[in-house]
């Protein structure tokens, strides 16, 4: 169920101006990797936030969707690093997204976040 956990806007504002158009207009391809970053969320925390969203925090949203955006703009760099400024540009914006995932998988795996953020 694509854009779930978060909006697609968020996504493209954090691949930055540069990112390949031939992805930033195609919902289609936008849609998929939603569906991605939803799955991969649910695999990592062994829970389907996506099925139990309703019952997720205001605030939790927020993080939920943080995670998401981060994994959905990552693949739109990777796409095509070359389109940034300098590949070097284009790798410090994956890293930083990269961690903010890793942080937020790690935290949402935890069963005392599970417990903490839903309603």
């Amino acid at each position: 169920m694509s854009f779930t956990l978060t909006l697609s806007n968020v996504a493209l504002v954090k691949a930055g101006a540069y990112a390949n158009s031939t992805i930033t207009l195609s919902n289609t391809i936008l849609s998929q990797l939603s569906d991605e970053a939803e799955a991969m969320i649910f695999a990592v925390t062994r829970k389907d936030w996506v099925a139990d969203y309703s019952s997720v925090k205001t605030n939790a949203k927020q993080f939920l969707s943080e995670v998401a955006s981060s994994h959905i703009a990552m693949q739109i760099i990777n796409y095509d690093m070359g389109v940034y400024t300098s590949r070097a540009e284009a790798q410090t914006m994956l890293d930083i997204l990269d961690d903010k995932v890793k942080r937020g998988l790690q935290y949402l795996s935890l069963q005392e976040t599970k417990d903490a953020i839903k309603v």
